[in-house]
């Protein structure tokens, strides 16, 4: 029998927003990202399974009886060039495309190469590879600005309403900005040590692009902000984390809380060696830390870690919603996480649950956060 408390009779938008900024009288949401599941099918147009053929994807998540973590209102913030900068993409073949800046001191290119095997393009000749693409892609950041486009928030809230609050994602900081969107990380641990004084250019210019882009977020109606950086200590060690990552996230933390904002990050893979970073870095929480069997923490290192002060987004071992592993070990593992982190817990898949993951088990989970959400309310009368 459907109670209040459970996911299908809520807003969604409201309980979001309670849970992040301690409002819910320590009710959790279950938030899955599932977004694989879907993307995967599109790209090989294999329709989705059962009876969620032809459904839209809010209707499936309605269906579910769960929340969405809803990015996609990401777009209504758009970054505004200099009027003399022209951007243009080169499509040479079938597979390989050339998108180009044309600045008034000169052009950056980047080449890509379609695959068959995903959306992901790869890159094959990336924006910066010179110290000059560096200098001009400087100037490119520091003549450029930020609007808000109210019809993208418009059109995301009539397709996905109340599934969730509006959140929305900043580019990524410093180094994880040259390691995954300019340079590549080969070339970036290079000109982080050959090319020091034209890279610390570079960072500041991102950086004051960044904080004029907090201007407009903090004018905007969205209240949960993510730092989409995709953080790992594979390629970012403390020593970086210090020197670059650390003051940045302080200084646009600083600035975003001022504006009535909910910051979280997004740290996934291999995160022990930065866990120590996660209660002074100026976040409210940290999505997507992996644990054990598929990252290198365990739940217990995780808690340690943040404490009763930060909130953990996600926490389920994306496998777990495969087939290889029990139902049971996917329960077990849920009320393990619900245990050591509510209520200061958005509840999760970490990263995503893949194509090949069971639908039907975000269901499972979605009866162990209602009922939970149940006792909760329960023992205090409501």
């Amino acid at each position: 029998m459907s109670r209040p408390t459970d996911h299908i009779n809520l807003d969604l938008w409201n309980l979001h927003e309670d849970v992040c900024f301690g409002h819910s009288n320590g009710m959790i949401i279950w938030q899955p990202r599932i977004l694989a599941w879907f993307t995967d099918r599109y790209f090989t147009h294999t329709p989705l399974p059962g009876k969620y053929a032809g459904m839209t994807e809010p209707a499936i998540y309605r269906d579910l009886g769960c929340s969405n973590r809803l990015y996609f209102y990401n777009d209504a913030f758009r970054q505004v060039d200099h009027p003399k900068v022209r951007r243009y993409d080169v499509q040479s073949d079938s597979t390989h495309i050339t998108h180009v800046i044309e600045t008034p001191h000169g052009t950056l290119t980047e080449k890509v190469r379609i695959t068959p095997n995903s959306w992901y393009l790869i890159e094959e000749k990336w924006w910066i590879e010179t110290q000059d693409d560096m200098r001009l892609f400087t100037w490119l950041l520091d003549n450029s600005t930020w609007t808000w486009d109210q019809t993208v928030f418009d059109r995301v809230y009539a397709e996905w309403g109340r599934l969730g609050a509006p959140t929305m994602y900043m580019p990524r900081i410093n180094v994880q900005d040259l390691y995954i969107n300019t340079m590549g990380v080969e070339h970036t641990v290079y000109a982080l040590y050959e090319w020091e004084d034209l890279v610390a250019d570079y960072f500041r210019a991102l950086h004051g692009n960044h904080m004029r882009m907090i201007d407009v977020i903090n004018a905007s109606p969205i209240r949960i902000i993510n730092y989409g950086d995709n953080l790992h200590c594979s390629s970012l060690s403390p020593k970086l984390y210090e020197k670059y990552v650390l003051p940045a996230y302080m200084e646009r933390g600083d600035k975003l809380h001022k504006g009535g904002k909910w910051i979280c990050s997004h740290w996934d893979g291999w995160v022990r060696a930065l866990l120590p970073y996660a209660r002074i870095s100026a976040l409210d929480g940290i999505e997507a830390i992996t644990p054990w069997p598929q990252g290198d923490v365990d739940l217990e290192e995780v808690k340690d870690a943040l404490g009763d002060e930060i909130f953990l987004l996600d926490g389920i071992p994306a496998i777990y919603f495969d087939q290889t592993f029990s139902t049971d070990t996917l329960a077990e593992s849920t009320e393990k996480v619900i245990k050591l982190f509510a209520p200061k817990l958005v509840l999760g898949i970490s990263d995503e649950m893949s194509s090949q993951g069971d639908i039907e088990r975000i269901r499972l989970v979605g009866r162990i956060v209602d009922d939970y959400n149940a006792s909760v309310a329960a023992a205090a009368g409501n």
